[in-house]
Formats: C-alpha cells, sequence, structure tokens
C-alpha cells in the first residue's frame, strides 16, 4: 500500500518487474497531476537549499529537469554563487549499461542534446562528484528510490563505490511521490537522505 503521499494503490501483478513497471506510472501520474506546482517548488527549493548549505561539499552533482521533476538548477546556481571554490555537475549518459559520467556545469555554460534528449554541457571537464542530487519517480521510508528502469544511478553508485568513493546521495522528490516500500531488490542502493517539500530524512 502507498503511504499517505500518494492516494493510488498498486496494482498487484505477477512479477517483481511488471509491479515496477505498474508502481512507476502510477508515481508519474500522480506527479504530473500534483496541484499547485508553485508552491510545492518554493517549499522544495527552501528545504534543499538549507540542506546544501550545512554539507561540506565542492563538487555536487544535481541532474537536468525531465518529466516533471522538480527543477534543482536555481538552487544549484546560489549554491554556486556563494562560494567560487564550488563546482556543479551533470550526468551524461555515454552508452545503455555504463555508469553515468559528471561534466562540469555552470548556468551560462552553452548546452546539447544529449542520450534521450536530455541537454548535457558541451564541454567541460569531467569529474568525480562528493554529493549527488537523485531526481526520484518514487521513494519509501527506507529512503530506497525507484527511477525510470535504466539502472543508471544504480550502476554508477556501484562503480563509486568499487572505486572508493562514497558520496552522499540526495534523493529529490515530492510526497505524492512516497509509497510504503519500494519492494527493493538487491542491487538497490538506499538514499543518505530523501528531501521533499515537506524537509528532509
Amino acid at each position: 500500500m502507498p503511504a499517505s503521499g500518494n492516494p493510488h494503490d498498486p496494482a498487484n501483478p505477477t512479477t517483481p518487474i511488471e509491479s515496477r513497471r505498474t508502481l512507476r506510472t502510477m508515481l508519474l501520474d500522480a506527479r504530473a497531476a500534483l496541484p499547485d506546482r508553485i508552491a510545492h517548488d518554493a517549499a522544495l527549493a527552501h528545504h534543499l537549499a538549507g540542506l546544501l548549505n550545512t554539507l561540506p561539499v565542492k563538487r555536487l552533482a544535481a541532474y537536468w529537469p525531465t518529466q516533471g521533476e522538480f527543477d534543482a538548477l536555481t538552487v544549484l546556481d546560489h549554491w554556486l554563487a556563494a562560494d567560487a571554490t564550488r563546482h556543479a555537475l551533470l550526468p551524461v549518459v555515454t552508452d545503455k549499461v555504463s555508469p553515468l559520467q559528471f561534466r562540469r556545469w555552470t548556468p551560462n555554460c552553452e548546452m546539447t542534446p544529449g542520450a534521450y534528449n536530455i541537454p548535457i554541457p558541451r564541454s567541460g571537464e569531467t569529474e568525480t562528484p562528493d554529493a549527488l542530487l537523485i531526481p526520484c519517480v518514487g521513494f519509501d521510508a527506507q529512503r530506497y528510490r525507484i527511477g525510470y528502469g535504466g539502472g543508471f544511478y544504480d550502476r554508477t553508485l556501484a562503480a563509486l563505490h568499487a572505486a572508493g568513493h562514497r558520496p552522499r546521495t540526495i534523493g529529490v522528490a515530492y510526497e505524492v511521490s512516497r509509497v510504503e516500500s519500494i519492494a527493493p531488490q538487491s542491487h538497490d542502493i538506499a538514499m543518505d537522505c530523501i528531501i521533499t517539500e515537506c524537509g528532509a530524512f
């Protein structure tokens, strides 16, 4: 059963893959129908800015918002402006089976369409992030997330951990995307925290 943030009941199909597809579709529909989006965005931006100001992070990876995701780039712009030694990064998909790379981004840098037609910096250094803002299609109380099903962040975090890097992971979502459990699988990695318009946990 979803938690109170989501008014729908997920179907109960026969396989985990079908179950996740059903849950993903349900959550995307709920996010698309979120009322008073401006107020939700303002509250989420406030909480995210407050959280970032408490973290000793110099290289922060974010994401280019798609499919109704929260747009964190304005928060990222202010975070950059507060300290000239900070670097912001955006993910670059090199192929469907490899970990993400992270390319340096600034508010004025030239962008070009990347994989799935998502904009990426046209050029710039590839860096290893200290922390990642990771968009969530859904999340649960144990801070597990569900994405779009491509496995990019699962592979990326596994590769970073294998290389000895343990960046802080911050899932970004709206409360409407909260469910009781996403039924995590063996490859799923819980976020260090989730931030929504109601705060961080």
